[in-house]
């Protein structure tokens, strides 16, 4: 969990014209203090990631990877050193390629140093984007690099494009293999801001979910990209949608949006631990899309706690309306025909309004109306 600059900042590196929304030093410290003052630390959120651009087009003399002096005066340990001092940590960008997606050094033949420069640094994530490379070397470039970050003794997440690449010329993924050499892992196209994206993402998902689910699990998972909330290119219903999807495939929550300047509205939907702890759950596993229809997709998702007895699991469900223009009906006949098979029943509660349900059991049935482009998450809680 936390923020990330790409899909709001991009590569923006003109500070005189825009000097708050520019990739420098100034940009990431702003955020790191927003997430430590605004409650998004508390609630999970804990890496500040930096995204490409922040380099200069030259390596030093010793073959090493430096921050653009003029954006980033004090360098990337000054960096690592401020989050760290605000229990925040501190994630990277480079390229698995000869060139960053923007144009600046990549770690090709480099990818031992800049491995050991990210140790040294203090870096707590690396994210490995696949610009200008053989989309055919990545099935050993990119273990290649775990490798070498292994070797640094330093915890670091790994974040790989590796996949999306793959998916990108019709090569199917061999997930397995990815799984064993990243933590976390993109999967299809960037995002970007507005909602035809974020279906699109759903969509793809919802199409290659099995595939996915099968390899997924703590420290190994599918990165459907950023979360939009806060930008306002995505309605209240919308960012309702996307969060709880998100949450429950389990995703990665990485924001990408201004801290500085967020509405209430959306920061209540970015805080909102009793979603942030479905996503959060232990199990780590990948709900799925279980019923679906031209409108409605409803996703369950199995999750703690369980029944010691029974091994019953506890329930995420999520009810989504993909009109665009219409309210529609979510009905479910009887919970059992989603997979809630426990017979003492199960305390539901309406995740986003907070109302209760009471005591719910597998032959009852539940219906709800769903806004365009909305949600209605529930959890429901085993009962022994």
């Amino acid at each position: 969990m936390g923020w990330l600059s790409w899909t709001v900042f991009t590569c923006q590196v003109d500070c005189v014209k825009y000097p708050n929304a520019c990739i420098n030093e100034k940009l990431y410290t702003d955020m790191a203090d927003r997430m430590a003052a605004d409650g998004y630390l508390e609630a999970g959120y804990n890496f500040v990631n930096i995204d490409d651009c922040w380099m200069s087009y030259q390596r030093d003399p010793q073959g090493r990877l430096q921050a653009n002096q003029t954006r980033f005066p004090r360098g990337i340990p000054y960096l690592a050193d401020y989050m760290h001092n605000k229990g925040l940590k501190l994630g990277i960008y480079e390229d698995y390629g000869t060139k960053t997606c923007g144009g600046y050094p990549g770690s090709l033949q480099y990818l031992e140093t800049d491995a050991k420069t990210f140790a040294e640094w203090k870096v707590d994530m690396l994210k490995l984007d696949g610009c200008y490379s053989d989309i055919k070397t990545m099935p050993q470039g990119y273990p290649l690099m775990e490798h070498y970050l292994n070797d640094t003794g330093r915890p670091i997440v790994y974040s790989c494009s590796w996949p999306a690449y793959e998916v990108d010329k019709g090569i199917e993924p061999d997930y397995k293999k990815i799984g064993e050499a990243c933590n976390l892992w993109r999967n299809y196209d960037d995002i970007w801001l507005g909602w035809p994206s974020v279906q699109g993402i759903i969509n793809w998902y919802d199409k290659n979910q099995n595939a996915m689910a099968a390899v997924q699990g703590p420290g190994k998972w599918n990165d459907p990209d950023m979360i939009i909330v806060g930008t306002e290119k995505l309605t209240v219903d919308q960012s309702q949608a996307q969060m709880a999807i998100w949450s429950i495939w389990s995703a990665p929550l990485l924001m990408s949006n201004d801290l500085r300047n967020i509405k209430d509205e959306y920061k209540a939907i970015l805080l909102n631990k009793k979603v942030i702890a479905v996503d959060q759950d232990p199990l780590g596993l990948m709900g799925k899309l279980v019923v679906n229809s031209s409108d409605i997709g409803i996703y369950t998702k199995k999750m703690t706690p369980v029944d010691k007895k029974t091994r019953d699991h506890s329930y995420a469900i999520v009810f989504f309306n993909r009109n665009l223009n219409q309210k529609a009906t979510a009905t479910v006949k009887a919970f059992s025909d989603l997979g809630l098979t426990h017979d003492a029943g199960y305390l539901a509660e309406n995740l986003f309004t907070g109302e209760k349900y009471g005591l719910l059991h597998p032959t009852d049935g539940f219906s709800t109306p769903v806004n365009p482009t909305g949600v209605v998450m529930l959890k429901l809680t085993v009962q022994v």
